[in-house]
């Protein structure tokens, strides 16, 4: 965890981790609380959401032109407070639990056309192949 203060001075940083995040934010009044956009991120940021504090969410990719050294959580962290401060930053909205539901409901309808359509395509020049040679041994009399 990686804060700053109004003006964007850094402030203490802490490494926390699991239960600790809702515990260290449950502490602090209503304030800003950046992120960088992932799976995860939707969870953690509805629970942060429901203890009161702004919860902005930002893309990988507008983080990464912001990260100083090697990649690291701190690095990553102190990125990600500096990418929020900027007052052009686009920032993507926290998914609800039923809109992660029908994006995951359909991923795998995708999926599921995907797979049929490869079995599709692998079985039926097979079954062409046998139907035409089935043919040529019976003289072309299949009935």
């Amino acid at each position: 965890m990686h804060g700053a203060d109004g003006t964007g001075r850094a402030v203490p940083h802490k490494k926390l981790r699991g239960a600790q995040v809702l515990e260290f934010f449950g502490q602090f009044p209503a304030s800003v609380v950046a992120m960088e956009a992932c799976g995860g991120a939707h969870f953690c940021g509805r629970e942060i959401g429901r203890l009161g504090h702004d919860v902005r969410l930002i893309p990988p990719a507008d983080v990464k032109p912001f990260v100083k050294r090697q990649n690291s959580d701190a690095a990553d962290a102190e990125a990600i407070c500096e990418a929020a401060l900027r007052p052009t930053m686009r920032f993507v909205p926290v998914k609800s639990e039923e809109t992660q539901d029908a994006a995951m409901v359909f991923r795998v309808h995708e999926l599921l056309i995907r797979r049929w359509t490869q079995a599709i395509r692998t079985w039926l020049p097979q079954s062409c192949s046998i139907a035409r040679d089935s043919r040529r041994a019976s003289g072309g009399n299949l009935q």
